[in-house]
């Protein structure tokens, strides 16, 4: 049992960990330091400053195929607090939340403000102390397994266990390496497609709901909603390209071809439909009446990008032509450029190398009393509530396991 706690680290994973110890053990001392000016950053902005909380996915073995990096590792730990456990935490604290169409999960109030709001009342409530503007300088393993910590401002702090949860941190890494700890080189892991195109220009903000994207001369893949941007592409079958894709293309140096069925369908099966379209409505402009749900100013773009003037009838138009059409709707080719960062929610795909943690408690395996969650393993989730989870169970996990009462 710990009776000197130290956390760095005042995001997700941290501040639930020194929930977790306090109220697993309520004589324990629980220091929390944090870099920055406020706790909970990423809590703050997630889910356009509503918080998307979590994802209501019950089943462990389901939940981690949503992990690109940390499904095998997380299945454990999800057995003993996954999603469900999340909500009924926050709901026995006083936070009403509310599963959305797409399973992902909110406070009814629509603010993040909400969850922090609760995280801190139980931070001050069990006598936790949080102090800001403290970054760590350094830290290193004393005699008898306690831990030693610098912060910039010169303090110095001795305790029972030490918890290392900053999110995506060089300095916390190179730390770790001189401990013996492995570190997987740290590359973004949710990112939208830079793409310069004319077929898209001027088009920012339209969205096609049923879309499957395909990155060329690879297995990568994904389908779901997809949003035309100022600059590119984005949108949740881009975000799981990004995150499922992360090292390969880190590789290309985010340089790619990729291919857009803007409607999800067979290829075949869009021709046919616009063949009869042109057998029935010979008559009828092309440029007047989009197919298909799609947006007219996208299927004026399509129409354009096929090589027919948006003045023809269907009558007007060649076989070629009507292939050409079904190509842009169902294969259209984009050239990747570049990546812009997913808003501000930064997740990287890299961190401490897995097999080094012990996901029983979240400890290091090779140092002891030191415990390590969220963003500086190597683990991530796609969008959707799912790293938000992964810190939840981290957090609580090595929480009580610092506590002294780990979950069996």
């Amino acid at each position: 049992m710990s009776e000197r706690v130290i956390i760095v680290g005042g995001g997700a994973a941290g501040y639930f960990a020194a929930i977790a110890c306090a109220e697993a053990n309520p004589a324990a001392s629980i220091t929390l330091l944090e870099k920055g000016k406020d706790v909970l950053g990423k809590v703050l902005i997630s889910g356009g400053g509503r918080c998307n909380v979590t994802h209501a996915c019950f089943d462990p073995r389901e939940l981690v195929q949503f992990y690109p990096r940390g499904s095998r590792e997380l299945l454990g730990p999800f057995h003993k607090f996954q999603p469900g456990d999340t909500m009924e935490w926050f709901a026995d604290r006083g936070v009403e939340l509310k599963i959305e169409s797409d399973n992902r999960v909110f406070p009814v109030t629509d603010s993040s403000q909400t969850i922090i709001d609760c995280l801190k009342e139980m931070a001050a409530t069990h006598g936790i102390e949080v102090l800001t503007s403290s970054g760590v300088k350094s830290f290193q393993p004393l005699d008898g397994d306690r831990w030693e910590v610098v912060t910039n401002t010169g303090q110095t702090y001795d305790c029972d266990a030490l918890m290392i949860a900053p999110g995506s941190s060089k300095v916390m890494w190179d730390g770790l390496k001189k401990m013996g700890h492995k570190i997987i080189e740290p590359v973004p892991s949710l990112f939208t497609f830079n793409i310069k195109d004319p077929r898209i220009k001027g088009l920012s903000g339209i969205s096609m709901p049923n879309a499957s994207v395909q990155i060329a001369a690879s297995d990568l893949e994904a389908e779901g909603p997809l949003l035309i941007t100022h600059w590119g592409l984005s949108g949740p079958a881009i975000l799981r390209l990004s995150a499922w894709g992360a090292r390969e293309l880190s590789d290309r140096f985010y340089r790619f071809p990729i291919l857009i069925n803007w409607l999800g369908r067979d290829e075949e099966e869009v021709l046919d439909l616009l063949s009869d379209e042109k057998k029935s409505n010979g008559k009828k402009r092309l440029g007047n009446h989009a197919m298909f749900g799609i947006p007219l100013r996208l299927w004026k773009s399509m129409v354009e990008a096929a090589g027919i003037k948006s003045t023809a009838t269907w009558g007007d138009v060649s076989g070629k032509q009507l292939k050409d059409l079904c190509s842009e709707l169902t294969g259209a080719v984009f050239q990747v450029t570049g990546k812009s960062t997913f808003k501000e929610e930064f997740v990287t795909a890299g961190g401490v190398d897995l097999k080094e943690i012990d996901f029983k408690s979240f400890q290091s395996r090779l140092c002891p009393n030191l415990y390590l969650a969220g963003e500086i393993l190597n683990i991530d989730g796609i969008t959707g509530g799912f790293n938000f989870q992964a810190a939840w169970t981290g957090g609580f996990l090595a929480g009580n396991a610092m506590a002294g009462y780990p979950l069996e």
